[in-house]
């Protein structure tokens, strides 16, 4: 009998991969998770060959441990797109293809009851006649629970869960009552599904704008990237949905991809994607994001993974899924930040999106109202088909209107601000209040204030670990680090002089909202930021509250400013906007732009006629002037020109090396010696390297941190040389750590 050897990637920072001896029963396939010894533990790692014969001689050679044959293989497609992302990000196969799967694939002991064959279940005549008369009348989730075995044929364990936490347990309470029985393995786990995913019932009247919209994506061969540059309230997401039923009534195994930037803006794309498809089984559509339980994680990506999902809605992590017949990828909000992963391998969601479009051959929707310059670049070189909507999806629903609070004008007439909220502003809030409609104040900066500080010596609160200031957290009596996490009482008084005067200077959302709740009197007045959702489910149950109208005010941080329909509300007031506009980074217009373009459309969208007020000293600035105008084609190519005579992105690539060290005269010289070390590398002739200099926050957690910027007009060149530098950067000591990251978003 012939040997057989696999070479398997594992999860360890080296670009290589590890031969191992197959001694086991069955066949080895490429793509097949396996447990291997790896120094003095063992590990699963992924077969990414399999042969005859080595290199190694065999008598240095491990055996497999363990293969794991319960889980279908993954596809020669997907480790093509990890290999993709490997080589374009400068890590190893293994980097990629394990963290991609969910935790519970990569323990060993776990597979046996992860893959386990799932239990189905099939409702018995007395079950049909008694469960209606037995379930309490506000029962909702065990009727619906009832109403799915009584519509499908069989149900299994994951699809009862997915309606009732508690499944098993009731199942096993109705099977002792004789309501329901176990069904024999080997049945179908479902019958066949509808021709038509949505069964046939009447869709939403789509405008002209969106029709049209529909029929490109619909009828488009091959790879076809569009971009859908739609204003704020135009009906992306009913585009969306259209073209996905269109797909799924076409192909009966087809699968769709769809990417959201935020785990909480997934319950209500999930809501309206179950009831539009509500004909498909409920194990059809599944969520994938970091949020949920380990468990279910693993159990959406098989059920991605064996093809029975059809829809997979997700957040950046969505896009590495194993999806062997995935047919159309969205990614809504394609401009936002949070598709770039910013630890370990650090990746563009967007960009791998494109990149999996175009090697499976398929199409790929990319929506926003306010597109990233790159994207906006690429449909005006005709690259992508630019699809455009300029009106709001609800017939008499329009565009708010944009005003601007000149702050110094207002401080020259005398007009006195209460806390940062100006008079005008004040007014506009009042007068929302007396007519029952809702009103959203943005500021992008959580905690009661960014500052505590001593008027008397100068003090200011700071982390001990960090060299940035310690945030004000009034409601918990602590000083916070946003940074590390650090955390202290407040003091009584100031530490270096004994001053019992120290004050909070600055606003943050905490603060806003204590003002407001005494400025505004009887107002209902909700924060939603990243410290009032930090329990599980909360982020929920509060913008449920606002959607049921039980706000009357709502404050908050980026997180209300994209992707949520909130129906009531007719005013957004912005709050201290004019930090962005001074920024280092050369990024921060064109993110400035899009977040408050963003906010501004929370206003107005069900008909009433909304307003948006910002607050700034620089009313004649550009960026604000070009916002008034509801002017984001101005806006993008008078800064793409700029980028252009800059020799910015996108008309050159970047890629940054950072380090971290003990000390920051340790973190400068190695990327001193790295850089001395790139110049004499292939390609690195035509690479501008810049001089290291420190991060903005130079030191988090006793780390201090400087990064070394690379930049080409050509991108063959740079991967050339960083394909290159990467094994004299690993033969470099004198830091803690370091990384690189290509196409970096902050500069």
């Amino acid at each position: 009998m012939t040997d057989l050897f696999v070479r398997v990637a594992v999860d360890q920072p080296m670009p290589v991969l590890f031969d191992y001896r197959y001694a086991l029963a069955g066949e080895p396939a490429v793509g097949a998770l396996v447990e291997v010894p790896f120094g003095r533990r063992d590990v699963v790692g992924l077969i990414c060959e399999v042969t005859s014969a080595t290199e190694v001689p065999p008598s240095k050679l491990r055996d497999v441990t363990r293969i794991c044959l319960e889980c279908p293989p993954l596809s020669a497609q997907w480790i093509a797109l990890a290999h993709f992302a490997a080589e374009y990000y400068q890590r190893g196969l293994g980097e990629v293809a394990l963290p991609a799967l969910p935790q519970a694939l990569r323990d060993a002991s776990r597979w046996n009851r992860l893959l386990a064959v799932e239990e189905r279940f099939r409702l018995l005549p007395a079950g049909h006649d008694a469960l209606p008369d037995a379930l309490p009348v506000r029962a909702h989730a065990l009727r619906r629970l009832a109403a799915a075995l009584a519509e499908h044929e069989l149900l299994t364990v994951s699809d009862a869960r997915a309606m009732h936490p508690k499944a098993s347990a009731t199942f096993d309470d109705w099977l002792a009552r004789g309501w329901i029985e176990r069904a024999a393995q080997g049945e179908p786990a479902r019958p066949d599904e509808p021709s038509s995913p949505t069964g046939g019932a009447s869709l939403p009247q789509l405008t002209d704008e969106q029709r049209e919209a529909v029929d490109a994506i619909a009828g488009a061969q091959g790879f076809a990237p569009f971009l859908l540059h739609g204003v704020t309230g135009s009906g992306k997401t009913e585009v969306y949905l259209h073209a996905l039923a269109a797909l799924l009534a076409a192909r009966r195994d087809a699968q769709a991809l769809v990417l959201v930037p935020e785990i909480n803006l997934t319950p209500q794309f999930e809501a309206a994607f179950r009831q539009r498809f509500a004909a498909l089984a409920p194990d059809s559509i599944v969520t994938m994001h970091s949020g949920l339980a380990e468990g279910e994680r693993a159990r959406n990506w098989l059920a991605a993974h064996t093809g029975s999902a059809r829809i997979v809605l997700g957040t950046r992590l969505a896009i590495l899924a194993s999806m062997p017949n995935l047919a159309m990828i969205v990614v809504d909000e394609e401009h936002d930040p949070a598709y770039k992963q910013q630890e370990g391998l650090r990746y563009s969601a967007r960009d791998l999106a494109v990149y999996r479009a175009k090697q499976l051959e398929i199409p790929v929707v990319l929506g926003s109202a306010t597109p990233s310059l790159e994207t906006w670049w690429q449909a005006e070189q005709g690259r992508y088909t630019r699809l455009t909507l300029t009106r709001r999806a609800v017939s008499d629903a329009v565009l708010p209107t944009v005003r601007l609070i000149d702050l110094e004008e207002e401080h020259r007439r005398g007009r006195a601000s209460v806390e940062g909220l100006s008079g005008p502003l004040i007014a506009a809030l009042k007068s929302r209040l007396e007519r029952g409609e809702q009103s959203l104040v943005f500021l992008n900066r959580r905690g009661y204030a960014p500052i505590l500080s001593c008027d008397a010596c100068g003090w200011v609160a700071g982390c001990p670990r960090c060299s940035a200031y310690a945030v004000l957290h009034k409601p918990e009596r602590a000083l916070r680090c946003h940074h590390c996490g650090w955390e202290s009482r407040i003091p009584k008084s100031c530490p270096d002089c004994g001053n019992i005067d120290i004050a909070p200077m600055g606003r943050g959302t905490q603060r806003v909202e204590e003002t407001l709740a005494s400025v505004v009197p009887g107002a209902r007045v909700l924060r939603i930021d990243a410290d009032s959702t930090r329990r599980k489910g909360s982020a929920q149950a509060l913008f449920s509250d606002v959607h049921a109208g039980e706000v009357d005010i709502l404050v908050g941080t980026q997180m209300i400013a994209k992707g949520h329909d909130f129906r009531r509300v007719t005013l957004v007031g912005v709050l201290n906007a004019d930090t962005a506009l001074f920024s280092h980074d050369f990024r921060a217009s064109e993110r400035l732009f899009a977040q408050l373009t963003q906010v501004s459309g929370r206003a107005g969208r069900a008909g009433l006629p909304g307003e948006v007020l910002i607050q700034t000293r620089y009313p004649r600035h550009a960026l604000y002037l070009a916002l008034s105008r509801q002017d984001y084609v101005g806006f993008a190519n008078a800064t793409l020109a700029e980028r252009r005579d800059a020799r910015l992105p996108p008309f050159v690539y970047q890629a940054m090396l950072r380090a971290e060290g003990r000390t920051l005269e340790a973190a400068i010289a190695f990327l001193e010696e790295a850089a001395a070390a790139f110049a004499p590398l292939p390609g690195a002739d035509r690479v501008t390297v810049y001089d290291p200099v420190p991060l903005t926050i130079v030191k988090v957690f006793n780390v201090h941190r400087a990064q070394l910027l690379l930049e080409s007009g050509s991108r063959a060149a740079l991967q050339m040389a960083l394909r290159a530098w990467q094994p004299v950067l690993r033969s470099l000591k004198g830091v803690l750590r370091w990384n690189v990251e290509v196409d970096p978003l902050d500069v």
